[in-house]
């Protein structure tokens, strides 16, 4: 029996057939709002908080990524570097299982730098997640002088040394103009912390970055860590943010139940 005639404008045979087109597939999403979900959020959304010095003066932990993006316009963003991506391996009872670790700085080149190790099966979410703890890790960089204390800070303040696993990196202060003394990966933290002149010195085996940036940026750590005489004069003690701004804190707003 010799088969029907199709009907015209229909498709036949048992195939999926033609698709409908997908809208917004591809495009750029909008950015969500953020919804602080801790009190420094709080006050860092409603502008209460002006500067990101503030929050290191009173030592409060950030734990919300979008603080630090919101100290940080588009105008004068943060820059970030990876430094280094890395396999490595786990010996289960299937076998090898391999992972990848990167290593990612942040910083403005004007006294802040941070970093972020993390390890993922893909290494686009290393990278990511790496960012991420990098904001969170910010911390500030003390710059001082060699010599006479003409313009802007330029150098570290005085000696630091900075230690993991078996890698030491020791930065020495250096008159202006000096530039930076040292390898590229030290170049680049220095750099990105807004160093401009300084000496480093580093012993152990340096060929492992991982632990080389992580010794610098231990040193780097330390600048504010020693109390040199021209931070000796008498400081007023302030009201803690969260004190200061209890009020606010107190009132949560009435919120909107939709039914």
């Amino acid at each position: 029996m010799a088969d029907a005639p199709k009907p015209a404008g229909k498709s036949g045979g048992f195939g999926r057939g033609r698709r409908g087109r997908r809208g917004g597939r591809g495009g750029e999403k909008a950015p969500e709002e953020w919804t602080p979900i801790t009190k420094l959020g709080r006050l860092v959304k409603d502008n209460r908080i002006r500067k990101i010095e503030e929050i290191y003066l009173h030592s409060l932990p950030i734990k919300e990524v979008q603080i630090i993006d919101h100290f940080y316009s588009k105008d004068k963003p943060l820059q970030d570097e990876v430094m280094k991506i890395m396999p490595v391996q786990k010996q289960s009872s299937a076998g090898q299982r391999t992972r990848f670790k990167a290593f990612i700085v942040v910083g403005d080149s004007d006294g802040h730098i941070g970093l972020g190790v993390k390890c993922s099966k893909e290494v686009a979410t290393a990278i990511r997640s790496g960012l991420i703890l990098a904001k969170l890790s910010l911390i500030p960089v003390r710059r001082g002088y060699w010599g006479t204390k003409l313009g802007a800070p330029h150098t570290v303040p005085c000696k630091v040394t900075g230690k993991c696993g078996s890698v030491r990196v020791r930065l020495i202060p250096a008159p202006k103009g000096t530039g930076l003394v040292g390898s590229p990966v030290s170049k680049k933290l220095l750099g990105l912390a807004g160093v401009n002149d300084c000496f480093t010195c580093s012993i152990g085996q340096t060929k492992t970055m991982g632990n080389f940036v992580k010794a610098v940026f231990a040193a780097l750590n330390k600048t504010y860590g020693y109390l040199t005489p021209d931070l000796w004069s008498e400081t007023r003690l302030m009201k803690d943010l969260y004190q200061e701004h209890t009020d606010f804190l107190a009132n949560t707003g009435a919120k909107d139940i939709h039914a």
